[in-house]
């Protein structure tokens, strides 16, 4: 299943994210965090109920990231 996939993602980010050997700047280890925060109650929320325009903000969320770590 794509959310779950998409949500075992994000909670590798957090568990990266979380590590406190991540040398990212906290400012930026905070707004991602806050970020799979979203995702996930988005994930639950779409979950329980599903609706495909509650996809397009995770979609542009995704590649937007992916964009900005250059994996485009």
């Amino acid at each position: 299943h794509v959310l779950r996939y998409n949500q075992r993602l994000w909670t590798l980010f957090q568990s990266e994210l979380a590590d406190p050997e991540n040398p990212l700047p906290d400012e930026i280890k905070k707004n991602l965090l806050s970020l799979s925060a979203f995702i996930d109650k988005r994930t639950f929320d779409l979950m329980a109920f599903p609706a495909p325009e509650k996809l397009d903000v995770l979609i542009a969320i995704n590649r937007n990231v992916s964009t900005g770590l250059g994996v485009n």
